[in-house]
């Protein structure tokens, strides 16, 4: 019998069968189906996936072919037919230089060389790296919410009952949108009949502003809002607008602010007494622009300046000029070394104000190296090689004890590395226009010759100011967001917050526990516990339920 007679056959004597065999498989066939799209929908994934890791790969391919053409330039440059001959030794600084530039191109960069000045930022800039994803756990005092989903369970046809066997979990990160309340405090008022006890009335909790309906909450949030994620009052208008349904003025924002500013005043101010209690500050300074009603036409440039103890506190202070008057006035009083470029306020400082010594940054100079080295210069290589010896000694010493570091610098002949640096440009500089690149960059090491190597006398000492330029990062951020500063008032209250984040973010605090926190203690404190309050000595309120 051939296979279609018998489905005939099979169809005649039993067509209940037969149905009941198409249902199964047109149920196999929806099993199918499901399972085919399932399959197709993890092929796009995994396509999107190749996809990004090609551009990824990419993208990679291209940072390091540029990264190459970098040195291949700078080798032409030296190597070239109108280059000098190199000697034996000026090869092998050059392959340690090379060496440096690949090194740093296939790793992100250090945040100092973020903050480099824009000259040479418009050079061959170093592209970074992706860095590796890693998984990160989530914190453990992250809040969880359970929920949990049960299946309709089926009746047993064999009579028995279903048991737990396990479970499957699933994990995903919620955000709850912040949302705006109208806090009413009721206060009862109570009184007796007689005429002896009077009006009872519970005391109103001490609060930021009296006469204000600013919040705490509220007054943390614009803060960091505006100095951290670096919104501008307008975007923030506009989102309690859109977001919330609630119409908050942005003059109203910049007179909270203000109030704000008032209250943190004396903390930044005790910061800096402790600060200059010390013997070590590095500074640096940054233009901003300021719409200055005074000046028609176009922004007013003020500057913010930076005083930073390196892993601690950063004080910030706006001043409308770059002149030596608000250097000196702060650092009246101070006994130390401070630690700076040659910018000509500088040696001004250790000239006209008594017990204040200067240090150079050995940044600034290997800059200046580096340009005359991408000009052709073939001396230039030399200098870098040593620059790179002393960096080494830096890396070896990072975490020690500044006396065992001292110690280091001297076991590793720092000294005399900068001292045959100098005898090499001593003999170099009648030799190089002073103009040139080399010329240049001779002539400023030989006039800061003392300040760089003077950080080598005392182990607290940095080799250059980068740990205080690191700090101009946020303010370079955020100008780029917010183009300018309101007001040259603007200016003071700007620099106190400043001074405020930017010295929890040192010492590894939430800016926004620590304002939350002293925020709140501040109204009811007396002026001579607020020195309490500075960051280095902060210590959470212990919670009610502790």
């Amino acid at each position: 019998m051939s296979q279609r007679e018998g489905l005939l056959a099979w169809l005649t004597n039993d067509p209940a069968g037969v149905a009941d065999r198409l249902l199964e498989l047109e149920a196999e066939k929806g099993r199918v189906n499901q399972q085919l799209s399932q399959t197709q929908a993890e092929l796009v994934q995994a396509q999107g996936n190749l996809k990004q890791t090609q551009l990824d790969l990419k993208q990679a391919q291209l940072d390091l072919a540029e990264a190459k053409g970098f040195i291949a330039e700078l080798t032409r440059q030296l190597f070239g037919q109108k280059a000098d001959k190199l000697s034996p030794e000026q090869e092998e600084h050059l392959k340690e230089v090379a060496g440096d530039l690949q090194e740093q191109a296939e790793r992100a960069p250090p945040l100092s060389r973020q903050c480099l000045e824009e000259e040479l930022e418009a050079k061959h800039k170093l592209l970074q790296e992706r860095p590796s994803r890693k998984r990160h756990p989530f914190p453990i005092n992250l809040e969880r919410v359970t929920v949990t989903l049960e299946p309709e369970l089926p009746a047993c046809p064999q009579g028995g009952f279903l048991r737990k066997m396990g479970e499957e979990v699933t994990e995903e990160l919620d955000f709850i949108a912040a949302k705006l309340i109208l806090r009413r405090i009721v206060r009862n008022k109570y009184a007796c009949g007689c005429a002896q006890c009077g009006v009872v009335i519970a005391p109103l909790p001490p609060r930021l502003f009296a006469q204000s309906k600013l919040g705490l909450g509220l007054a943390v949030f614009i803060t960091l809002a505006r100095f951290d994620d670096h919104l501008s009052y307008y975007k923030l208008e506009q989102n309690f607008q859109e977001r919330y349904g609630v119409a908050i003025a942005r003059q109203q924002m910049v007179q909270w602010v203000e109030q704000i500013a008032l209250w943190l005043q004396p903390i930044v101010n005790g910061m800096w007494e402790l600060m200059k209690a010390g013997i070590y500050l590095q500074i640096d300074e940054t233009p901003v622009k300021v719409l200055d009603p005074e000046v028609k036409g176009k922004a007013a440039t003020g500057y913010l300046w930076f005083y930073s103890v390196p892993g601690a506190d950063v004080i910030v202070e706006f001043s409308p000029s770059r002149g030596q008057q608000a250097p000196k006035k702060r650092l009246a009083g101070f006994r130390g070394t401070i630690q700076a470029d040659a910018y000509e306020v500088y040696p001004c400082l250790e000239r006209d104000l008594p017990g204040i010594q200067r240090l150079g940054c050995l940044a600034h100079a290997r800059r200046k190296f580096y340009k005359a080295a991408l000009a052709g210069d073939l001396e230039g290589i030399w200098f870098i090689a040593q620059i790179r010896r002393l960096y080494r000694i830096e890396d070896e010493s990072g975490e020690l004890a500044p006396e065992n570091r001292k110690l280091l610098r001297e076991q590793k002949e720092a000294e005399g590395i900068f001292q045959e640096m100098k005898q090499k440009a001593e003999e170099l500089q009648g030799s190089r226009l002073p103009q040139s690149s080399l010329g240049k960059a001779i002539r400023y090491f030989l006039n800061e010759y003392e300040p760089l190597v003077g950080y080598l006398k005392n182990g607290l000492f940095e080799i250059d100011n980068n740990l205080c330029e690191g700090s101009i990062r946020p303010v370079a951020v955020g100008r780029k967001r917010w183009l300018f500063l309101g007001h040259p008032n603007a200016g003071w209250r700007s620099a106190v917050i400043f001074s405020i984040i930017m010295s929890c973010r040192r010492r590894g605090i939430n800016p926004q526990d620590y304002l939350t926190d002293v925020l709140s203690r501040l109204p009811a404190m007396k002026a001579s516990e607020v020195i309490n309050l500075v960051p280095g000595r902060w210590k959470p309120k212990p919670s009610d339920s502790g």
